[in-house]
């Protein structure tokens, strides 16, 4: 059976872990035959990707799109939908970030981060949920973070919009239960990807990778249908790192 896949962000760090995780996966399992929707602002990390997914053995396919344009939304949606028919796993991993002293945040930076974690995730999800429900299948995790629970310094505007992105997530579990629609919480501490920036040598082997990340969320995707992986949590073995 194929498992259509659309994963967000997916041209670096987390994102492309977990494309990479599902391909290999199809290799030692014969009944999984997953088509990977490799959606990306930058249309040139996403290409390469799906080529290294084909040699892997899954199908892939690259677009380009920008979650917080709605006629991207809608673009991409009506264009899995028309080849695909169907949409089996959303997995909202698309996710920015500015950190400073709350004292230095501009409208800037507010609608930045707030533009991508809660405008384009709520209306992506809103849209295939629509799918899913109709389809009574389907399962949709959301890439938080720590930081949906836990408020650092230098994270004012993006604990703020991964606190709203749980309050998403525990709404849209409500629905997916009254239609047999999994809803997956994955919440990692520290990761070493590009969204850090510069990283001091020191902290790097502190930090976990994101393939570190990937396995468990192909894993809880892989479960039996009667079963439901609700929250993943994930942290540094020597706690968070707090910037």
């Amino acid at each position: 059976m194929q498992d259509i896949i659309l994963l967000t962000g997916a041209g670096k760090g987390i994102g492309k872990a977990i494309a990479l995780d599902f391909s290999l996966k199809s290799q030692h399992n014969p009944s999984f035959n997953p088509t990977l929707i490799l959606c990306s602002r930058t249309y040139s990390d996403v290409a390469k990707l799906a080529e290294k997914c084909r040699a892997l053995g899954a199908q892939a396919v690259p677009i380009e799109a920008d979650i917080t344009n709605l006629d991207n939304i809608d673009h991409l949606v009506e264009q899995t939908l028309q080849e695909f028919d169907s949409i089996d796993c959303l997995i909202n991993n698309a996710g920015v970030g500015r950190f400073k002293d709350l004292k230095e945040m501009t409208e800037d930076d507010f609608d930045y981060t707030m533009s991508v974690n809660m405008k384009g995730t709520f209306f992506l999800t809103q849209k295939i949920f629509s799918v899913m429900e109709e389809k009574r299948s389907g399962h949709i995790f959301f890439i938080t973070s720590i930081a949906a629970e836990m408020a650092f310094k230098s994270s004012s505007v993006y604990s703020m919009s991964k606190f709203g992105q749980k309050g998403l997530v525990e709404a849209l579990r409500l629905y997916g239960r009254d239609c047999n629609v999994k809803i997956t919480n994955v919440m990692p501490g520290a990761v070493y990807t590009p969204m850090w920036g510069e990283v001091a040598e020191e902290l790097k082997p502190l930090m976990m990778m994101p393939e570190d990340i990937a396995g468990p969320v192909v894993d809880a995707y892989l479960q039996p249908s009667r079963t439901s992986v609700e929250e993943i949590v994930l942290r540094p073995v020597g706690g968070d790192i707090n910037s």
